[in-house]
């Protein structure tokens, strides 16, 4: 069940339409068309010497998300008709957070139109927004960490040493591979960001399942910026479909770094359960912080 839709303009002004509480916002919810899944266009092509088509591709359409509010006296009708014109500006790209009982989604959109029935004796109104996003998106991305730090701190505690450090405040595991665990409704792209403590040497990604891989090639980084891996270097690769790159930042300096991935690169995707990644180097792995992070793609709430 719904318990409340917060939605931002473009100015960065907020307004939460609680169902259960109209009067606090002054919009009764009365329903909201477009949170399900949305409709996939399938291409087929029929062929003249067999029965019925063979199949080419599929995508997901825009969302399309339709309110239809009722107006209600905070401090009268005419006022809070006029506050929908504020946070549902028309043209205008809007922030829309979704808040269900086990489920928080987002997604963005663009007001197509705003149609209030002001001579009805309960005015209510229309409101369309177009999203370009096929899918919600959960509220906060999900980080796979390859390497903790575990506390050991622990009270009371004794050195038992004068001379010799032996108190151990916590402690650091390394890990070149790790299961990213995906609860989404579909497949998506992920932020790959590795950081350099130090000197490394072709870096090597695998997905363990697929055995697909991507590489970070030495020789080309050295062509293109000058220098191999070196401390303080931070690699950020994204697989994201209509989004990817691949840049290093060295000191104040950003650098585009999407030939040194090979002449066709894997873009990796997330699919829902265990997706297991590893990743090694040829020299200076344990010089390496390796992070994933991802968004969560639900198909409705």
């Amino acid at each position: 069940m719904i318990q409340s839709i917060i939605v931002t303009n473009h100015l960065g002004e907020s307004e939460t339409m609680e169902l259960a509480r109209p009067e606090q916002s002054g919009f009764a919810v009365l329903s909201v068309e477009g949170l399900g899944p949305v409709k996939a266009d399938i291409s087929l092509t029929e062929m003249a010497a067999m029965d019925g088509s063979m199949y080419n591709s599929a995508r997901a359409e825009p969302r399309n998300i339709v309110f239809r509010l009722r107006f209600l006296p905070k401090p009268d009708i005419e006022t809070t008709r006029q506050k929908s014109y504020r946070y549902f500006p028309l043209k205008r790209r809007i922030e829309i957070l979704i808040l269900a009982d086990n489920r928080t989604v987002e997604t963005y959109g663009y007001v197509e139109s705003n149609e209030p029935d002001i001579f009805r004796s309960e005015e209510e109104t229309i409101i369309s927004v177009r999203c370009p996003e096929a899918y919600l998106y959960g509220e906060t991305d999900q980080v796979t960490i390859f390497s903790s730090q575990t506390a050991l701190f622990e009270f009371p505690f004794s050195n038992e040493s004068l001379v010799s450090p032996l108190l151990e405040m916590s402690s650091i595991s390394f890990e070149t591979e790790k299961t990213v665990i995906y609860n989404g409704d579909a497949q998506i792209g992920l932020l790959i960001h590795i950081h350099a403590n130090g000197s490394a040497n072709d870096i090597v990604i695998t997905n363990s399942v697929t055995l697909e891989t991507l590489t970070i090639d030495s020789a080309a980084l050295i062509a293109s910026v000058g220098a191999d891996i070196t401390a303080g270097d931070d690699f950020y690769i994204s697989t994201v479909k209509g989004n990817k790159y691949a840049t290093l930042i060295r000191g104040s300096t950003e650098y585009n770094i999407l030939n040194c991935l090979g002449d066709n690169p894997t873009w990796f995707e997330l699919d829902r359960g265990d997706n297991i990644f590893a990743f090694d180097a040829d020299s200076g792995l344990s010089n390496l912080e390796f992070y994933i992070t991802n968004r969560i793609a639900y198909e409705g709430i």
